[in-house]
């Protein structure tokens, strides 16, 4: 078969017309990435993707909705993510046009169309096959794919018997109303409740039984390669493909063994940390350790705006910091407490894996818990239920100590978390260890735990079916 190769100076791009007067199918290469990373990215996004809470695994393409519609706001579009695995995916079409940028596997791509009117296929079945046109992508390929309402398509292995992946993409669908939609699929559009399953119409069986009738020769379809690295071809694809696959084999297994995770980092002066003078008059914490020396005292706020905290109350926020203590705690605390915690250890004192402002939180004394969960030593919520705190702490060989935290609601766009420590020392070692700790504990440790606890607090408040594990620069 001739094969004619022209050379381009910028992205090699396809474009195929409509065989029914729609939008033409609009296919660009864009970049080639390192050997093997197809495979990877594959592996990674396809774990983070079975994670979100909007995941859908139906017609051999799990996807999981980013974005969706608003319509209140005249918002129409709608972002999913899907990937295609190493069987590829049935023949299907959407109502509306679609626009994907995609990476392959590290096995290559083909791209199948056919732009046969429902009408003209209802004529005659073979007007889809006379329409049908493919498009090749090499292993390990950023690509870009654009096409109209009703255009049929199919993703499959560059190769058969192919054990690689097809590719991840990110798709934009710009009107999720597009397109002739059914009442009852408009009413879940309109209700942000549509997935890609949803919105996708599959072949009739009389094309089916063509493609997969045993005259039907695939290499006889118009077919049009898009390459960069090396022209299609030739021994240096053939060596680039070879090199490819194997680095994608192992790159894949890699990342499909390690997993997946990421992170959020928040800044701003919204969760910024101010140390108080003194603690608040109402505060828990001026009834502690009465009649003792107080050796250190710090109170620490930070102020919580812009989130709409009318539908709860102090007591269940109090409960998500706390949770936000235990659950989230600063990777970088946890350090110091493991080397406080060999250094110690020889000299009887307590040890504990939290921060020692809330160690107590692992308690095993279940006589005063707040929430029917967390051990306290003293608790109180005020009539409205907008102020609630709780006394944590303990006594150890060398020192006493107690920690205030508290919740205050001013109102309904405006938070208080407050935590307070009061330490007084038994003996000179418990001085000098104060002495030892206090600006590391005034100036990262408590700040920093505070506000790794009430960014928990504050996404599980928006969004409580989404687990949260916030990480401290």
């Amino acid at each position: 078969m001739l094969n004619l190769t022209q050379v381009v100076d910028t992205f090699p791009s396809v474009r195929i017309p409509s065989e029914s007067g729609g939008l033409a199918v609009e296919v660009s290469l864009i970049a080639q990435i390192g050997h093997g990373a197809g495979n990877h990215l594959f592996a990674s996004v396809a774990s983070r993707q079975r994670q979100h809470s909007a995941f859908v695994d139906e017609l051999d393409e799990p996807s999981a909705k980013l974005g969706g519609t608003d319509f209140s706001k005249g918002d129409a579009t709608s972002l999913y993510s899907f990937v295609v695995g190493p069987k590829g995916h049935p023949f299907h079409r959407h109502a509306g046009h679609r626009i994907f940028t995609a990476v392959s596997g590290s096995g290559g791509a083909q791209l199948r169309f056919s732009s046969a009117s429902e009408q003209q296929i209802q004529e005659d079945p073979h007007n889809f096959m006379r329409a049908l046109r493919f498009v090749n992508i090499p292993p390990d390929c950023l690509f870009t794919v654009r096409f109209g309402g009703e255009t049929w398509h199919q993703f499959a292995p560059l190769s058969r018997n192919s054990l690689h992946p097809v590719f991840f993409a990110l798709s934009c669908h710009t009107n999720e109303l597009g397109g002739n939609l059914p009442q009852a699929l408009k009413e879940k559009v309109l209700n942000n409740e549509a997935s890609i399953p949803a919105l996708t119409e599959l072949l009739p069986d009389a094309v089916k039984a063509l493609l997969q009738a045993k005259d039907f020769k695939a290499e006889a379809v118009p077919t049009t390669t898009l390459s960069l690295d090396a022209p299609p071809g030739t021994f240096h694809r053939v060596v680039c493909n070879t090199v490819r696959s194997g680095a994608g084999m192992m790159r894949g297994l890699w990342g499909s063994w390690k997993g997946a995770s990421g992170f959020l980092s928040h800044g701003g002066s919204a969760r910024s940390v101010k140390e108080l003078s003194s603690p608040p008059a109402d505060s828990l914490l001026l009834e502690q350790l009465s009649g003792l020396r107080i050796h250190h005292e710090d109170t620490f706020r930070l102020r919580v705006t812009g989130t709409n905290f009318g539908n709860t109350s102090a007591t269940n926020l109090l409960a998500a910091v706390l949770e936000g203590f235990m659950l989230n705690a600063p990777s970088g605390v946890s350090n110091l407490m493991a080397l406080r915690n060999v250094l110690v250890k020889p000299l009887g004192l307590r040890t504990s894996p939290l921060g020692c402002p809330v160690s107590s939180l692992l308690s095993p004394d279940t006589s005063n818990l707040f929430a029917n969960r967390y051990p306290v030593l003293a608790q109180s919520a005020n009539d409205g239920d907008s102020k609630a705190q709780v006394i944590l702490g303990a006594n150890d060989k060398h020192l006493l100590f107690r920690s205030c935290v508290s919740v205050e609601i001013v109102d309904k766009h405006h938070v208080d978390v407050m935590l307070g420590t009061r330490v007084h020392c038994k003996n000179l070692f418990g001085r000098f260890y104060m002495a030892a700790i206090d600006y590391v504990h005034r100036h990262y440790v408590t700040p920093t735990m505070l506000r790794l606890a009430v960014e928990y607090a504050v996404v599980q408040e928006k969004e409580p079916a989404v687990p949260a594990r916030l990480v401290a620069a």
